[in-house]
Parts: structure tokens; sequence; C-alpha cells
């Protein structure tokens, strides 16, 4: 009797690889976009943060390539993972991550040059068509199917999170752009709009997710991680504001938009909002914190839901920084300070079980049998190795 086929490793790496690799790239992310606020800021700082931005990009080039060549070899895997009411809420990421890399590139590459305000500008609607893309398609397969509200995570906001990330990709444009540039008002208005769109969007999720604790007590298991998404929304929203208003002071008196006071107005306006928002993203941080160890599974399988720590808390930690200086409140630069040294332990801590989980083999790794049932037996020579040996 001959012996079922064995599957090579590399096989049974890509067959395994899911969208849920993102957020490990995004936690790269959060920690140069966090470590680029800090008030005292040395060159030295600056390097750290180049070092993360490019490791952030080798990371996005591994993921993007990984389920690229996934879907040309194991199609039917890939279709799965878009589909699966849980995995899918995932796929949306791949524009976070991209979100990531523009803000990188303004920090880093157009200071010293290397890349053009202008090219900036078309990054800025590449990302929006990619958000919309993404977005909407994922929003149609995940609504058409039910979904038991006893299971119910702020992880779901997922799908949404890509537009609601444009009012922040917005601003970091506008810190290349002339404010008397005609395409900075084009900028402005479109930051706002698909930050209205993201935020109350999102919050209707945050409803439901209150309601779900509510229900069933706070979140468990791998699930507890999703607390801390809950953050996101109304922390990027406040940073957003803070960052869109001070540029509308500029851009709308510019191109005499409105009224002669509106700029002064929106920005009035967007520091009061901003500051509740900031409040409530605060809070919910603190509600995810308390039951959060006595919640979570400590599996090192479940390693890649604990990267929720990391950037969904970004919104709030970096309106932290900008408030101080709208409000003139030092204290708030020192808590700026301690959140972004707790985000860069956080993210070395995850990074070293993150590779160890890959190392042995609990993350991005299939078994044979799901791989073989996915490829015709006229195909298994690709990546099956003899019969008779072992999987390297």
């Amino acid at each position: 009797m001959s012996e079922k086929p064995r599957v090579s490793t590399l096989a049974r790496r890509i067959h395994g690889w899911s969208w849920q690799a993102f957020p490990i790239g995004m936690g790269t992310g959060a920690v140069y976009v966090t470590l680029s606020g800090l008030k005292q800021h040395s060159s030295t700082l600056t390097t750290v943060e180049t070092i993360f931005y490019f490791l952030n990009i080798s990371l996005f080039i591994l993921n993007t390539t990984s389920l690229m060549t996934q879907a040309i070899l194991f199609p039917r895997q890939a279709w799965r993972l878009i589909n699966d009411p849980v995995k899918g809420i995932f796929v949306p990421l791949v524009v976070l991550s991209f979100a990531t890399i523009i803000i990188g590139t303004i920090n880093y590459a157009v200071p010293p040059g290397h890349v053009s305000p202008g090219f900036i500008y078309v990054l800025f609607w590449i990302y929006v068509a990619f958000a919309c893309f993404t977005c909407l398609p994922m929003l149609m397969i995940w609504f058409n199917q039910p979904h038991d509200l006893a299971t119910f995570t702020p992880a779901y906001a997922f799908l949404i999170f890509p537009m609601m990330l444009v009012g922040v990709v917005a601003f970091n444009v506008l810190r290349t752009m002339d404010p008397a540039d005609t395409r900075a008002v084009g900028v402005l208005v479109l930051g706002y709009f698909f930050q209205g769109i993201g935020f109350f969007m999102t919050f209707f999720y945050l409803c439901i997710y209150v309601i779900r604790i509510m229900s069933t007590g706070f979140l468990d298991g791998h699930q507890a991680n999703g607390a801390f998404v809950a953050c996101g929304p109304p922390g990027f929203t406040a940073l957003a504001l803070l960052n869109l208003g001070d540029h509308a002071r500029k851009i709308l008196a510019a191109h005499n938009l409105v009224t002669p006071a509106a700029g002064d107005i929106w920005y009035a306006s967007s520091v009061l909002s901003a500051l509740m928002l900031y409040g409530l993203a605060v809070f919910l941080f603190v509600f995810g914190v308390l039951p959060y160890w006595f919640k979570v599974h400590k599996h090192l399988k479940e390693i890649l839901g604990c990267w929720a720590l990391t950037f969904p808390n970004v919104g709030w930690i970096s309106s932290t920084r900008v408030l101080g200086d709208v409000l003139h409140i030092p204290g708030l630069y020192d808590v700026h300070l301690v959140m972004t040294i707790l985000m860069c332990l956080t993210w070395a801590v995850l990074f070293v079980l993150t590779v160890a989980a890959f190392w042995k083999g609990l993350i991005f790794y299939s078994q044979d049998e799901d791989v073989l049932k996915d490829i015709g037996q006229d195909d298994d020579d690709k990546f099956s190795c003899s019969t008779t040996s072992t999987a390297v």
C-alpha cells in the first residue's frame, strides 16, 4: 500500500498564508508613526523610524507576493479566505498597510527630495481608489450573509477602516502641498468626506459592540484582542479632524471659500469634536485593557490577533501629542512619550512571539491533506516531495 503524498514546506506555507499577515506590517508602521510624533526628535530617532519604514515595505511585499502566489496556485483557498465570514474581514487591511507606507514615504522620502510632492498627490488618489474598490465588494460579500450578535467583534469594522483612513492620509498629503494650490482644496474636502463616512459607519459597529458585551460579557479568547480595535475609529477621527482643521485654516483662506472666517470656524469645531472623540477612544482603550489579561487565550497559535494591540491605538496616541500643541498642555507630551515606549515594547514582544509561532509552524502553515485537497493529482508534482520522503 503506497504512502500518502507529502507536500513541500513551501507549498504548505503558501497555502496557509492569510490576510491576517497584514496587521504585522501595520503594527510595524504604528511604531514609526508614533515615534515621528515625539516632541524631542533627534536624527538618530529618524534613522530608527526609517529602518521600521523599510521593514514595513518588506513585509508588505512579502504578504502581497505570498497571497498573489496563493491565488495563482491555490485559487480555491484564496477564494475561500475572501468569502470566510471571519478571515475575510482582514482583506481590507492590505489597503491600511499601503496607507502606512504612504505616510512613511511622506515622512522619510519627501524631505530629502527622493520623492516629489506631485508623486505623493498621485499616491493619494491611488489610495482612495484602492480603498473604495476593496471595501465596497468586501462589504457586499459580508452583508450578503447573516451574522450572529453573540460572536460580533469590533474587528468587523476593518471592512470600513480603509475609507476612514482617507482623512489621515489626506492631512499627511496636505503637508507636502502649497495651500494656494487648487488641488489642496480637493484633498481637504475628500479627507473630510471619507472621514465622515468611515467614522459614522464604524460608530454603528461600536454601538453593536456595546450591545454584544451587554449580552455576553467582555470579549474572551482570541476576540479579546478585538476590543482594542474599538479605539481606532474615534482615535483616528480625532487625529484627522485636528490636522484637517489646521490645514483648513490656510486652504479656505487662500481660496476665499465659504466666508473669510470659515477656516477658523472649521478649525475650532474640529478641535472641539476631536477632544470629545479623544475621550471616547481613551475610555475604550481602558475598557479593553482592564479585562484583557483574564480573557485572552495565551496560545502562541493565536498570536496574530494580538497585533490589534498596536495599530488601532495609533490614532488616539498621536492625537495626544497634537492636543498638547493645540491646548498648550505639556503633560500630554509625557503621556505621548510613555504610550510610544509601550508601543515599541509591545511590537518587540509580538514580533518575537510571531517569529517563534512561524518557526514552529503554528501560523501560515497548512496541513498536507488541506493542500492536496486544493490541487489536482496531476499537479502534485509541482510541490510534492517523493512519497517516501518527509516534508522539509
